[in-house]
């Protein structure tokens, strides 16, 4: 039987990609521009690594929980914005210049994401090693103020890339609810399957997916996430948002 909902494939994300070159980059940088024991250099290279791994751990709990999995995307966002304010900090404090969104440098570090997919003949199968040379120009720079702003622009890049994933996680939960709601889902459809094939059997009203009153589709066990009835399951139509029938249980 396959899997009701898919999990893994982080490594294919754009946003695990460019989060772990934030990440390496991040620990070379720290350990060349700052004291390795203090504690803005424990603290940045934590924040860079929160945002990669809870990228990966959201991927892998999609099969289980859409909960679990928008809420570890929503902390690898927050922890790369707490990494952003880290390297704005750095430059302010050493008084050293930042990177105008349409400056020549900042342009010339977004160029390289945006052709990057469209110059290989597979984005996936280019290795971190690989991605990071297309960057080395910058992050491997002798001036600490050319990488920190070459990060800033590419922690802006993921958190872009973050904000349309979870975006995207939300309205597939509104549309196809969590995982009990489709487990469910797929338990009735199995029952009424199975009396299908044994029509002298007994029939339970509960087992039954009832069609849509407004367009006739199969309906979806959801459970309502406010008002009134939050918590709640009630069936609503396959085929939200184009249609808004509910049935209550």
């Amino acid at each position: 039987m396959a899997k009701i909902r898919p999990s893994g494939g982080y490594r294919d994300l754009r946003s695990f990609q460019i989060a772990t070159l934030i990440y390496d980059a991040t620990y070379w940088f720290c350990e060349r521009f700052l004291e390795p024991r203090s504690r803005m250099s424990d603290q940045m290279v934590q924040a860079a690594r929160s945002g990669r791994q809870n990228i990966a751990e959201g991927s892998r709990a999609s099969a289980t929980s859409s909960q679990t999995e928008l809420r570890l995307i929503n902390v690898a966002r927050a922890s790369l914005e707490e990494l952003l304010l880290d390297y704005e900090d750095f430059l302010r404090h050493r008084r050293l210049q930042r990177w105008a969104p349409g400056a020549p440098e900042a342009l010339a570090v977004r160029q390289v994401g945006q052709k990057h997919p469209s110059d290989q003949s597979d984005p996936t199968d280019v290795s971190d090693e690989q991605r990071h040379a297309l960057y080395a120009q910058w992050l491997d720079h002798d001036d600490p103020a050319i990488r920190a702003n070459a990060l800033l622009c590419l922690i802006n890049q993921a958190n872009y890339l973050l904000d349309k994933q979870i975006a995207a996680l939300e309205a597939q939960f509104i549309k196809e609810g969590g995982y009990s709601e489709q487990l469910a889902t797929a338990r009735l459809a199995e029952r009424n399957r199975q009396k299908s094939d044994h029509p002298s059997g007994p029939s339970e009203r509960s087992d039954t997916i009832p069609p849509c009153p407004q367009c006739g589709k199969p309906m979806s066990l959801r459970t309502a996430q406010k008002g009134k009835n939050a918590g709640k399951q009630f069936w609503g139509c396959s085929g939200y948002p184009e249609c808004k029938g509910i049935v209550g249980i």
